[in-house]
C-alpha cells in the first residue's frame, strides 16, 4: 500500500503537544481533569477494540498516539503485543515510568506514525488511533499512516468527536465549561470530525468499514455509555482489505 502522507514535521501542532505537556505528570491519576474521563472510559474502549478486532491475545497492536499509556498498558492485559507511539517526550516518559511499576511489557516510541509507515509498513495486526485525529492538523495523513501500518486483513481503530452544533453543545461548552470534565481550551471545534469525513479519509486509504458505535455520558449518573448515537463521541473500526 502506497500512500502519501504529510512528513512528520507538518502533522503536530506544538501548541496542543504543550497542552499535553503541562499536565503530563497527572497521565494515570483517575481523578485528573483532563486525563479522569480517559480512565472512566478505558474499560469501554478496550472492551469494543477487543471485539472488532477479534480479540488481542497475541496480537501485535500499535496505539499511535499512545500518551501515558492508558489504553496501551490495558490491551497488554489482554495478551496484546503492543507498541506505543507519540509525539509528546513528557507523556511518553510518564508512561515509561509507570511501566516500570507495573511491570507492564509495553513498548514506547518517540515517532511519528507517518514516519514508522515508512519504517514498518504492514507490521501490526491491529492499530488504534484514540482521540487524537481532532489534535492533528492533518487528520487525513494520520489515516493514511495507520492504513499503511496495518498487515492486511489488520484493523484500525479511531476515535473522535463529531463535528456539529450537538458536538459543540457536549463536548466544549458543556464537558469544558458547565460540568467542567476537562479543562477549558482542549478542543477546538473546527478540528471535529464528522464520521463522513473520516470514512472518506478511510476509503482513500484502501480501508474498508467493518462496526461504528457512540459513547454518551449521562452528567446526572456520571456513567459513559457505547450505544448508537454518534452525535458528540464515536469510535470507527476499518479493515485493511486482505489483498491490499
Amino acid at each position: 500500500m502506497n500512500l502519501t502522507v504529510t512528513p512528520p514535521s507538518t502533522n503536530a501542532d506544538p501548541a496542543e503537544l504543550a497542552k499535553f505537556a503541562a499536565l503530563a505528570h497527572r497521565w494515570w491519576d483517575p481523578e485528573s481533569e483532563l486525563f479522569g474521563p480517559l480512565h472512566r472510559i478505558n474499560p469501554l474502549r478496550l472492551d469494543w477494540i477487543d471485539d472488532v478486532a477479534d480479540g488481542l491475545a497475541n496480537r501485535s497492536v500499535l496505539d499511535v498516539g499512545c500518551g501515558g499509556g492508558i489504553l496501551s498498558e490495558a490491551m497488554a492485559t489482554r495478551g496484546a503485543h503492543v507498541l506505543g507511539i507519540d509525539l509528546g517526550e513528557k507523556s511518553l516518559g510518564v508512561a515509561k515510568l509507570h511501566k516500570l511499576e507495573s511491570g507492564s511489557p509495553v513498548d514506547y516510541r518517540l515517532i511519528a506514525a507517518e514516519t514508522l509507515a515508512r519504517e514498518s509498513p504492514a507490521a501490526f495486526d491491529v492499530v488504534t488511533c484514540m482521540e487524537m485525529l481532532e489534535h492533528v492538523p492533518d487528520p487525513a495523513s494520520a489515516v493514511a499512516a495507520c492504513a499503511t501500518l496495518a498487515k492486511p486483513g489488520g484493523t484500525v481503530v479511531f476515535s473522535t468527536i463529531n463535528r456539529n452544533p450537538k458536538a459543540y453543545l457536549f463536548a466544549i461548552l458543556g464537558a469544558e465549561y458547565v460540568l467542567n470534565l476537562l479543562p477549558k481550551g482542549t478542543h477546538e471545534y473546527a478540528r471535529f470530525l464528522k464520521p463522513a469525513e473520516l470514512a472518506a479519509f478511510s476509503r482513500r486509504a484502501r480501508l474498508e468499514p467493518l462496526a461504528v458505535t457512540g459513547m454518551t455520558y449521562n452528567p446526572f449518573t456520571k456513567v459513559f455509555r457505547l450505544g448508537p448515537d454518534t452525535a458528540v463521541n464515536y469510535l470507527i473500526a476499518f479493515r485493511r482489505p486482505a489483498d491490499a
